[in-house]
């Protein structure tokens, strides 16, 4: 069963009028047959940042929580409603690491599958490039465990948890971006 399908066959009542007959439209979307409602699966929006410290080491945390706790990571997290990708990824690396990010650029997007609540969500996972003028104040919070910098050619994809990091570390390190 794809990916679609599994997700939509969770949501059984019509989120408008609660009818029964809320059913399949298409591959990514239900109808109900009592309003008229659709509604469309489309992908939770997520950012992660490469942080390269002065020695050109990549900065990566460790998750503390499930899915993937205890592998490798790149600081990041979902968008909120009325945020742009870019304050996402200064607010996650301030939430998360207590740094100030700057000169945020995006680079990339891949997409994902999530893990949570028992469902596997679709994720559009959208990769930045930022700086971080002092890493001083660096303390690990919110979902991470530990952070480290690790030199660029001892990254290993294998070591990050989620796939979309693991592609994007191999981009890193093929330097296609």
């Amino acid at each position: 069963m794809n990916l679609m399908n599994h997700i939509l066959e969770k949501f059984r009542n019509c989120p408008r009028c609660g009818s029964f007959r809320f059913e399949k439209n298409n591959e990514k979307s239900k109808l109900c047959a009592d309003c008229g409602f659709c509604y469309y699966l489309n992908p939770s929006a997520a950012v992660a940042a490469f942080i390269l410290n002065e020695k050109g080491e990549l900065l990566a945390t460790v998750r503390a929580k499930e899915p993937q706790k205890g592998t490798l990571d790149l600081p990041g997290g979902f968008v909120d409603c009325c945020e742009t990708a870019e304050e996402t990824v200064a607010r996650e690396i301030k939430e998360e690491l207590n740094l100030d990010a700057a000169n945020i650029r995006y680079q990339f997007s891949l997409p994902n599958r999530y893990h949570y609540s028992g469902m596997d969500i679709p994720t559009l996972d959208m990769f930045f490039s930022c700086t971080v003028s002092d890493f001083s104040p660096l303390t690990v919070a919110d979902d991470v465990a530990e952070a480290r910098f690790i030199a660029i050619d001892k990254l290993n994809p294998a070591e990050f948890g989620l796939t979309s990091i693991r592609e994007a570390i191999r981009q890193l390190k093929n330097q296609r971006f």
